[in-house]
């Protein structure tokens, strides 16, 4: 790796009193200040808003600039780190610089690089926290949004999407103040899961005063040796309906957005879905497959061999009973008309202090061109959903995913230009 501008700077001999000086913090202690990482390094004269090219030589990479933002019609990793941030800035100009500033670092994450070169310089802080070195990309794609109340909060509710806006109430929710709405959103997904972390825990730090984290959730995916549909905690496969991810024709359909500043992008659904697992473990399979309207070993709908074969909802045996029950959840999906790209993982973080079960779930995620989309399955599911009786709605946010960057651009920018 050649000399860079971040380790030209790391390496200048300065002070402790200097450094003080330039985070702006006197006894109180020695930390990175409000202007961050990256307004250190500026005050330095280093160009935190130098552009970075995709590497054409890291193993495992994801590009970073295209079309499209990468995380959501890249083939799906094995880990995710999802965060919901709430921003600190008061400005439409700071905000503008945290995009630009966060740019060039994207980049370099999913060039497998760290955020700054290892530096012999023990003065002053890491320009990176450095568990992700030695460890290549593991196709780390990073994700950016932002939710509704950023526009309200920094006065661009003119150009504030119509279509977004907080989900209404759906049965089976009872949503947690602390894992609901945020600002702004990352979502880091790779195939390693200290990568993922690694990439969301450095840019929140160089934005230190910008941003803070307002929720988080980590999650996993595992796929079978031959490739397929991944299971969920339930043992279900999940995602088998999605729309192909190299269908651009079916895709305009269904994720990218056509319109405005937000053109090339795509509405983020996030839910965190907290599965009762002791209660499902006690159900007979019959009726676990008779709730999804699946067979759980096969992933083919009910009155089907292949995970992949259509059906008609409306399908009755010479009975007149339907094929596959009117309150499963494929069937009541199905019958709603809307389509979404699904991007689900699992999850498992510990015990819930008050029962001794399961903290473990589903950190469902979706994307759609409109979030009417996710609203209208939602509702036909509604209070029928035989899956109602083992889940529980516990966290929920929206996002609208900015359109793709192409070099010498940076994310967001249709927005800016918009103001």
């Amino acid at each position: 790796m050649t000399a860079s501008n971040e380790e030209k700077w790391m390496n200048k001999k300065i002070s402790r009193r200097d450094m003080l000086k330039l985070t702006g913090i006197g006894v109180a202690g020695v930390a990175i200040g409000a202007s961050g990482l990256g307004g250190v390094m500026k005050a330095m004269g280093y160009d935190v808003f130098e552009p970075v090219a995709d590497s054409t030589t890291a193993s495992n990479k994801v590009n970073f600039y295209g079309s499209h933002q990468s995380g959501i019609v890249t083939p799906v990793q094995t880990n995710i780190y999802f965060a919901s941030l709430d921003v600190l800035v008061t400005s439409k100009k700071e905000l503008q610089e945290l995009f630009q500033q966060w740019t060039p670092l994207v980049v370099r994450l999913m060039n497998g690089e760290l955020m700054a070169d290892v530096s012999s310089n023990t003065r002053v802080p890491t320009g990176d926290t450095g568990e992700a070195e030695g460890l290549d990309a593991a196709n780390l794609s990073i994700t950016i949004g932002v939710g509704a109340s950023l526009f309200d909060k920094l006065g661009m509710q003119h150009l504030k999407p119509a279509e977004l806006k907080d989900l209404p109430h759906f049965p089976k929710d009872q949503l947690l103040k602390e894992y609901t709405g945020g600002d702004l959103c990352i979502q880091a997904c790779a195939d390693d899961p200290q990568v993922a972390f690694h990439a969301v825990r450095n840019l929140v730090r160089a934005a230190s005063g910008k941003v803070e984290i307002k929720w988080s959730q980590s999650g996993f995916n595992s796929f079978p040796a031959g490739g397929g549909t991944p299971r969920n905690l339930f043992a279900f496969k999940d995602g088998t309906v999605n729309p192909s991810i190299t269908d651009e024709k079916d895709l305009k359909k269904v994720v990218w957005v056509d319109k405005g500043w937000l053109q090339g992008g795509s509405y983020l659904v996030a839910r965190k879905v907290q599965m009762h697992l002791e209660t499902w473990d006690r159900t007979s399979l019959k009726d676990q497959e008779a709730t999804f309207g699946r067979y759980r070993d096969s992933g083919a709908p009910m009155g089907k061999t292949k995970e992949f074969d259509d059906f008609d909802v409306e399908a009755k045996d010479d009975k007149g009973n339907y094929i596959m029950p009117d309150t499963s959840h494929v069937h009541l999906a199905r019958k709603s008309g809307a389509r979404i790209l699904r991007r689900s993982y699992s999850y498992a973080s510990g015990v819930m202090s008050n029962t001794g079960t399961h903290d473990a779930g589903l950190i469902f995620i979706s994307f759609q061109k409109d979030i009417a989309q996710f609203t209208t399955i939602q509702n036909s599911l509604g209070r029928m959903d035989k899956m109602n009786e083992y889940i529980t709605h516990r966290g929920s946010a929206v996002f609208a995913c900015f359109p793709g960057v192409q070099k010498g651009s940076y994310l967001g920018e249709a927005l800016f230009n918009a103001l």
